[in-house]
């Protein structure tokens, strides 16, 4: 079921068994196949692969060449770079028969770089940032910024996108960070901040 409020470019390729919200905008030889949902005022890029069943938020920015494959779901206002690519399979073979999908999370408000690539059964948090080329393969706690290969936690992030610094107050549950670009005060988890690597 798609929405008649929807932009679908003449070479895009979207199954009638999909369902698109209202205000969606899929560009240039991008593939939606059947039983994929994509919620309301996204932005599916050139050449992107959206696979049966994945799950897309509202307001979610996808750039060109993105593979997002069957076992994904990406909750609202997630923001996924260009050439990003999802996994769904931890044992593949040419011959597997299995069509048990391995499961990726990607909470709402995260922000994946370009190129990144982004192992199966993991969550991303919510708000978290994934830097450029990582390679991701565990998961990302709220807030949390991740990079390199593979991804290991450096820091935390407004979710205005700037990293965050400035501590305020801290107790054996909690750190209170302030965003020094947008005044917002962020309370991370002692246990999240202990994964830190500096």
């Amino acid at each position: 079921m798609i929405n008649i409020s929807v932009f679908i470019h003449k070479t895009a390729e979207v199954s009638k068994d999909a369902k698109v919200g209202a205000g969606t905008k899929i560009w240039n030889h991008a593939q939606v196949r059947e039983k994929a949902t994509i919620g309301k005022d996204c932005i599916i890029g050139k050449s992107s692969y959206i696979d049966m069943n994945v799950v897309i938020g509202n307001n979610v920015k996808i750039q060109n060449f993105v593979s997002v494959y069957d076992g994904v779901i990406l909750e609202n206002n997630v923001f996924v770079g260009p050439s990003v690519t999802f996994t769904n399979d931890l044992y593949p073979r040419a011959n597997s028969t299995s069509r048990e999908w391995s499961k990726t999370l990607v909470k709402e408000g995260a922000s994946i770089a370009a190129g990144a690539i982004i192992v199966c059964e993991n969550t991303l948090g919510k708000h978290c940032m994934v830097g450029a080329g990582s390679v991701v393969t565990k998961d990302i706690p709220d807030y949390g910024i991740a990079y390199g290969n593979p991804a290991k936690l450096k820091g935390f992030v407004c979710e205005c996108g700037h990293k965050l610094s400035e501590i305020v107050n801290k107790n054996n549950l909690n750190i209170l960070y302030r965003c020094t670009s947008c005044s917002k005060k962020i309370k991370i988890p002692v246990e999240d901040f202990n994964k830190l690597i500096c």
